[in-house]
């Protein structure tokens, strides 16, 4: 453990070197850096498909068969990716927003990882004789926080999410038509 150049989280910044010190920033896993995800979010926007054309109630019919409903899931999962994405964002935004003690919840999570970081700053944080590291201190943030996230229902707020995603884009992608329609219906057509 003496060695850092494997490891997936790291204390000290990329670019230490010139700065001053790692004080002024808040330390990310090396994968989950601000620009890695506003790069991942405009992918995403970019490849969005206009959401006057995903809501077209006129596109929506019932599928003939259980082949035709599996072949729109895929097919329509493969072309709304992005759409999806956002529905499913834009629904765990929503229960958070909606849901005050998930917030504190949210906000004790943070306040103890950002406090127990700057701990471990200061001098290695060591707990029974033993480094704490990166992943150690995420976790020992989140028993920290367990109680507040017990009492806030964030259980049921996890399974309301999944749930509502799983009905809202299942429902989208199984009765939505496919783009192009009657050119991939005469690819499956047997002749008689």
């Amino acid at each position: 453990m003496d060695s850092k150049a494997g490891d997936l989280f790291s204390a000290e910044p990329a670019d230490a070197a010139g700065s001053g010190g790692v004080m002024g920033r808040l330390w990310l896993p090396k994968g989950l850096s601000p620009s890695v995800a506003k790069e991942w979010f405009d992918r995403r926007r970019a490849s969005i498909r206009p959401w006057a054309g995903f809501v077209d109630h006129r596109k929506f019919t019932k599928p003939r068969n259980f082949g035709e409903l599996c072949q729109r899931v895929v097919r329509n999962f493969d072309t709304y990716n992005s759409n999806y994405t956002f529905i499913f964002l834009g629904l765990i935004l929503y229960c958070i927003i909606s849901s005050p003690m998930l917030l504190i919840a949210l906000a004790v999570f943070v306040g103890a990882f950002y406090i127990i970081h700057l701990k471990s700053l200061e001098s290695k944080l060591v707990v029974f004789g033993k480094e704490v590291t990166g992943p150690h201190q995420l976790g020992l943030a989140g028993a920290v926080s367990f109680p507040v996230f017990w009492l806030a229902g964030a259980g049921a707020a996890v399974f309301w999410v999944l749930g509502a995603t799983m009905f809202v884009i299942g429902s989208h992608a199984a009765f939505r038509e496919l783009e192009g329609g009657s050119e991939m219906e005469e690819l499956f057509m047997e002749p008689v």
